[in-house]
């Protein structure tokens, strides 16, 4: 059972994001003091009271603009009232009453669903303040200042009384990350994935400029595909929002179990795309590297062993990938990622046995020992793997300083061979311990 769901709707502007950060913990709706920031709906579990749920927040509605990304937001918002078990209506109490309010109010009153109005941006209450805003019909409204987190308890209390009693914990979850750079497609392997329009999908680049996450089950096993906007080279990120968005994107990788590297097949692996690998390979993160547009490539029966080569030789650094080749737009091959993710995963998450790697490690070391330093010699006397996603594991030995990046790479080769960890990063460090007598 889902956790009940509070959609956050209204015009544009009014103080939706800064409600949503504040009832969340964190800064995941980029909140910037123009309309349209907020595209698609973005979700973030929360509690009040020892009752769970899980907040939407919603672009704007512009209902009357002509506008195709209006309308895409409008569409999106529609999606949330519909999906919602309890929506919290803002409108501005600086601006007062717009004539979209009365729009937005006869939506909701149309949706049968519970509606809380909260009158946003009172820093100072009186009664006049928000006497107006009765004339919408939605009963007492709220005033609140979400920037000061003035409200916002009396508001989560009026809808909390709304959920059943017996909520359920928050669903425990395989968090898949699907990031990359601008128009890789990345929207729409989600919507793919998920089946639905879940993400604004257009032929610009730049749409998706939010962290997305959506939580979904297959069987009885639950997933949480996080969408994030294209990752841009920092040159070419001259705006406030699009470094947000970059931030956000960077976010998700951080707080993933498995990243989706999607690349563009039919435009080749490209500078920014390596950078991107990189960045979730120096994050310890199991990945997929996704070859996309798979449809758009003219094939023989050599081509994926070409792409496999120019992979191969452009990601020395991770030498460990897993590569799928797929087409969001025709489905080919997208029901093996959901595999292929569980995977990887479950290579980051295996331990090796302590005396199995110190025998595996005694006999790397008996068949090449490692290389003498000023006439000394690294030991090795114990070996241990502290720690999974990614495995980690300590060297215990009589000189730190003795263990040279090669013959790292040698242990970590040996390692490899003994262990499937395809698809994801391992690390090998050392500590100094003085010998025994």
């Amino acid at each position: 059972m889902a956790n009940p769901l509070i959609a956050l709707v209204g015009r544009p502007n009014v103080g939706k994001s800064t409600f949503f950060n504040k009832v969340a913990g964190r800064k995941i709706s980029i909140t910037e003091d123009r309309p349209g920031v907020t595209r698609d709906r973005l979700y973030a579990d929360a509690s009040w009271r020892n009752k769970h749920f899980t907040m939407v927040d919603t672009g704007g509605i512009e209902l009357k603009s002509e506008d195709v990304m209006w309308k895409e937001i409008a569409k999106q918002a529609e999606v949330a009232i519909e999906t919602a078990d309890v929506i919290l209506f803002f409108t501005d109490g600086r601006e007062g009453l717009h004539p979209s309010d009365y729009d937005v109010a006869d939506i909701l009153r149309r949706s049968k669903k519970p509606v809380i109005l909260l009158v946003n941006k009172i820093d100072e209450y009186s009664p006049e303040k928000i006497f107006e805003f009765y004339s919408l019909g939605l009963g007492e409204p709220f005033a609140v200042s979400a920037e000061h987190s003035q409200g916002i308890g009396d508001v989560l209390d009026e809808a909390v009384s709304y959920f059943e009693k017996n909520t359920v914990e928050p669903v425990p979850s395989l968090k898949i990350a699907v990031v990359g750079k601008p128009n890789a497609g990345k929207s729409s392997l989600v919507n793919k994935i998920l089946g639905s329009e879940r993400s604004i999908v257009t032929p610009m680049a730049g749409t998706t400029r939010d962290a997305i996450d959506t939580l979904f089950y297959r069987g009885d096993k639950a997933y949480t595909l996080i969408d994030t906007a294209g990752i841009r080279k920092k040159k070419n990120v001259d705006d406030n929002v699009e470094y947000y968005s970059n931030m956000r994107a960077f976010d998700a990788v951080r707080r993933s179990d498995v990243c989706l590297l999607v690349v563009d097949s039919a435009e080749g692996l490209t500078e920014q795309d390596v950078k991107i690998i990189g960045y979730v390979h120096e994050q310890g993160k199991p990945s997929v590297i996704v070859m996309n547009k798979w449809d758009l490539v003219e094939k023989d029966t050599h081509t994926v062993n070409r792409f496999e080569e120019i992979l191969k030789e452009d990601l020395k650094f991770m030498d460990y990938y897993k590569s799928l080749y797929i087409s969001a737009k025709t489905g080919q091959r997208v029901e093996k990622l959901l595999s292929a993710a569980e995977e990887v995963y479950a290579h980051a998450s295996f331990r090796v046995p302590t005396g199995e790697l110190n025998d595996l490690i005694g006999d790397a070391i008996r068949l090449q020992e490692p290389p003498s330093y000023l006439g000394r010699r690294m030991r090795v006397f114990f070996s241990s793997q502290v720690s999974v996603c990614p495995p980690v594991f300590v060297l215990f030995v009589n000189d730190e300083g003795l263990l040279h990046f090669s013959y790292q790479r040698y242990l970590e080769n040996t390692i490899r061979r003994a262990y499937d960890f395809t698809g994801t990063p391992i690390k090998i460090t050392v500590r100094e311990k003085k010998e025994e007598d």
